[in-house]
């Protein structure tokens, strides 16, 4: 399967894939996505988290369609290899943005952060049981935003994801065999 940036300034640069281990999003669904997150003006200037990223084509994405910075957390070390250079190749068609991989899985990562995020990906692994998304989620929340947006995709079988305090339900999609969930911070 080819990925490539689907629009923005790094638009058609095709992006390596990891040859297993993950299971990148597919341009229609990321084209549906972006669109939707363009429209709600939730990409310019965002400060974008991208949790177990894969090739990172999700904060890549955004990144090409004008977020500032972006943080790539992928466990695998060839899957952040590969995060690395297209996250590589995409500064140099955008090089007024910021991108970073980081080694380590995302619960670590999200012990020990600093930064708050405007707009977060979560596409876990299907071994990822509900129990562990929601765990995940719940060290989320202190780095959001107050308006940030979080966007999780699953298999279209899965249940919904469990919330935990301080996030509630959005919208959802489904998109064939893939669905995403929008959650955002519950009103304080």
């Amino acid at each position: 399967m080819v990925t490539r940036i689907i629009s923005g300034r790094a638009g058609s640069l095709t992006l390596a894939v990891p040859e297993a281990g993950t299971r990148p999003t597919s341009d229609r669904v990321r084209e549906s996505l972006f669109g939707a997150l363009e429209a709600a003006g939730l990409l310019a200037d965002a400060r974008v988290l991208d949790l177990y990223a894969g090739s990172g084509a999700l904060a890549l994405e955004a990144v090409s369609r004008g977020a500032r910075s972006a943080d790539l957390v992928e466990k695998n070390r060839r899957a952040a290899t590969i995060a690395e250079r297209n996250a590589g190749a995409v500064l140099r068609a955008v090089p007024d943005a910021r991108a970073r991989v980081h080694r380590t899985s995302a619960d670590q990562f999200l012990r020990s952060a600093a930064s708050t995020y405007d707009l977060a990906f979560l596409d876990p692994p299907y071994d990822v049981d509900d129990a562990e998304l929601s765990a995940t989620l719940a060290l989320l929340v202190p780095r959001l935003a107050s308006d940030a947006m979080v966007v999780v995709e699953r298999a279209a079988r899965s249940p919904e994801p469990e919330l935990p305090s301080g996030l509630v339900h959005d919208r959802d999609k489904r998109y064939g065999d893939t669905a995403m969930w929008w959650v955002r911070p519950a009103a304080s």
